[in-house]
């Protein structure tokens, strides 16, 4: 398999309007926490929070165009939300190999996204499989 346990690969996202406008075209989540400054304010965040589920978009991306290799599916992804996102910030985004598993052609790997002052913004767990 070309996987090694351990492997580390690593990502830079930019939380831009373009993704956070396509977003809310796409699936028409306008939660007041979204889309209305002064709401989000009022719940005692920085600003407007962006969608969590651009994080889901961001590991869908790494998947299928970061891996060195394309005949790969999702088998299962795990996400825990730690800190709010916010329009233009820069993510940080690591992933390692934590299991490999060749009698059923998987990939487990655990992934962190970081902001710029290091501060975890969620982390996880997805599995691929290895299309023959």
């Amino acid at each position: 398999m070309i996987f090694k346990l351990n492997d580390k690969f690593e990502k830079e996202f930019h939380i831009s309007g373009d993704i956070y406008k396509g977003f809310i075209n796409l699936f028409q989540d306008n939660n007041p926490l979204h889309v209305d400054e002064l709401f989000a304010i009022g719940k005692g965040f920085k600003g407007r929070v962006m969608h969590g589920n651009i994080l889901n978009g961001y590991i869908s991306y790494f998947i299928g165009e970061c891996l060195p290799i394309k005949n790969v599916i999702i088998h299962s992804q795990e996400i825990q939300y730690k800190n709010a996102i916010y329009l233009n910030d820069v993510l940080y985004f690591e992933a390692i190999i934590s299991g490999i598993y060749e009698s059923v052609n998987a990939v487990e790997f655990k992934f962190i996204f970081k902001n710029k002052e290091s501060k975890i913004i969620s982390k996880g767990k997805f599995q691929i499989g290895v299309l023959l």
